[in-house]
């Protein structure tokens, strides 16, 4: 797109551009407070690592999540009082956004910089689509290495040399419990790995991105080894127990990788003064991954916002791809339609809810930010929220137009030729678990209803109670994990009631349509989870015999006290099979 020129000199009076350059530093400085508070929150969780500071470091990533609506707000302030009733004068703004790109140019973190303009202008002007005039559509480009922030060791002599590095060089005030044996159980996974990966020896180099990557009880070295044209991707996952510091896996498998960097994960605290170089690392590592996806997993999500939209407005200019409904059952309380070359997923709120959905439109809102600012452990999808989306009629299936406007019309209208989404969720597309367990061999059923009922503890753990755990309700990702996806019943495990279903003496109690015994707003009966599984006989019995300990009300109740008592029950983002094995 065309960047708007600046005018030329003498053509703006001075008052405007005097205004301008003051408009440009009030959104400056709360952005440096924005980034100076980010970067003091993020290497805060050093500190939390070495003192086990689990429930401190959940804080942190709620506390860091909040400062950009939180600066963003006080720039927006500042901008008001200093314009008065010249808020919405264009040619100040024209001015000030190229006021602002000269202060931006010379930052590490100059995309993050425009984006929080780009915020404080939408949530000043309530921009539909996007302003060229006043925004910042595409950043500059800017010649950069990532030789400041990755360390190479060349020419190791061995796979256990290559940990040792790796380890040290985390500087740890903390002590191992057994290093010597991390060590030697490390260097006989990684010596596999290099040998399943083609390497056929140690590989010429080994580059590490030369800070830790910290997120609930685990931190992590990430690195690539490199062979000529061969790149594997090496990431060490280290623990820090009662009893002291442990090496937890070894991580070399792309999938097992991009699960640790996964958009069902919360982001790493990282320090990253400049944050597309880390990106442009972890870029080679994952190819695959969207660059929205990865400043997210880095904790820059509202840029990330920012990316995906670039991503989104891109397709649909270039292709003439339009939007349909997504498979699967439709929703009661969101109306879901995607882009079929696209592996995303839209969602709306319905302007109705049927009677059994007791919960209001701003009730659902608040369960998506509830899922954005949790533990999400790797079982939630995240979504980024978008407002005022504008995207031309003619894209849209006819049919899918027809519903959007006669069941969600509080969420669009139609503004010239376009459909303006006023709320829109946009998270990534899965199969929904009913329809992937429908098509898939018994073997790829039978790893999913068992990772169905692993997600279900996996959520318990972190203090989330799914509601409706009907199978429509999860889906199955690219990586073949099982995720959620419907949050309009999503609760806090310690808001429920556990009960065992009461047994009656009378025959007609049972035959009743409804419940003979009364049912509070937050009951639940475990064992009715059997109706929900919904599928034959061998997967029930796979099922049960791994998770029947979900019909148990203890095993509930038992998670509650847990968490009442302030524990963090760690759950661990790689497979059982790769933490290590040691003699």
């Amino acid at each position: 797109m065309a960047r708007s020129r600046r005018p030329a000199s003498g053509s703006v009076p001075t008052t405007e551009r005097h205004l301008a350059i003051r408009v440009a530093h009030a959104i400056v400085e709360p952005f440096r407070v924005y980034r100076r508070r980010f970067a003091s929150i993020t290497r805060r969780a050093a500190e939390r690592f070495e003192a086990r500071d689990w429930r401190g470091l959940q804080r942190d990533a709620v506390e860091r999540m909040d400062l950009y609506e939180e600066t963003v707000s006080g720039a927006v302030g500042s901008v008001r009082t200093l314009l008065g009733d010249r808020l919405d004068d264009r040619t100040i703004w024209r001015l000030a956004r190229e006021e602002y790109r000269k202060l931006a140019l010379g930052m590490p973190d100059a995309e993050i910089a425009e984006t929080f303009f780009n915020s404080t202008t939408r949530r000043i002007f309530d921009t539909h689509g996007v302003d060229p005039d006043i925004e910042f559509l595409e950043p500059e480009e800017r010649p950069s290495s990532w030789d400041a922030a990755v360390r190479r060791l060349e020419a190791p002599a061995s796979s256990r040399a290559i940990l040792d590095d790796l380890v040290r060089h985390c500087r740890f005030q903390s002590t191992w419990q057994d290093l010597h044996g991390d060590l030697t159980a490390g260097a006989a996974v990684l010596d596999d790995a290099l040998a399943r990966h083609g390497f056929g020896g140690m590989p010429d180099r080994v580059e590490v991105f030369d800070r830790v990557f910290y997120r609930g009880q685990g931190a992590y070295v990430v690195a690539r080894a490199t062979a000529g044209r061969r790149a594997m991707p090496l990431v060490v996952a280290l623990h820090h127990e009662r009893a002291g510091l442990r090496l937890g896996a070894v991580i070399t498998d792309l999938d097992d990788v991009s699960i640790l960097f996964s958009y069902t994960h919360s982001a790493f605290h990282v320090d990253a003064p400049e944050p597309a170089l880390l990106v442009r690392f972890l870029a080679a590592l994952l190819p695959h991954r969207r660059l929205a996806e990865l400043y997210g997993a880095i904790g820059h999500r509202k840029h990330g916002k920012t990316e995906l939209y670039r991503d989104l407005m891109r397709h649909v200019l270039e292709t003439e791809e339009r939007f349909v409904h997504a498979p699967g059952v439709p929703g009661l309380v969101m109306l879901v339609f995607t882009l079929p070359d696209q592996d995303l997923v839209f969602k709306v709120i319905r302007d109705r809810f049927p009677p059994q959905k007791q919960i209001t439109p701003k009730q659902v809102r608040e369960k998506y930010r509830l899922v954005a600012r949790h533990d999400r452990a790797g079982r939630l999808i995240d979504a980024q929220e978008f407002e005022h989306l504008e995207i031309p009629l003619d894209r849209f299936d006819p049919r899918l137009l027809d519903e959007l406007r006669r069941d969600a019309s509080r969420s669009t209208s139609v503004r010239g030729g376009a459909l303006v989404l006023h709320r829109v969720y946009v998270e990534r597309q899965v199969v929904p678990l009913d329809l992937y367990l429908a098509r898939a061999t018994p073997d790829e059923a039978r790893r999913a209803i068992l990772d169905y009922g692993t997600a279900i503890k996996n959520l318990a753990a972190t203090n989330i109670f799914p509601g409706d755990m009907l199978i429509k309700n999860f889906g199955v990702t690219r990586r073949r994990r099982v995720v959620f996806y419907d949050y309009d019943e999503l609760r806090f495990l310690t808001e429920m009631n556990f009960r065992r279903m009461p047994v009656s003496d009378d025959p007609h109690d049972e035959l009743a349509e409804t419940p003979w015994f009364g049912v509070g707003e937050n009951d639940v009966f475990p064992e009715e989870l059997r109706n929900f599984l919904g599928v034959g006989p061998e997967l029930r019995a796979a099922f049960e015999e791994r998770h029947g300990d979900l019909y148990d009300v203890e095993f509930w109740r038992r998670i509650q006290r847990r968490i009442e008592a302030g524990e963090v029950i760690e759950i661990r983002p790689y497979r059982r099979s790769l933490a290590l094995r040691r003699r």
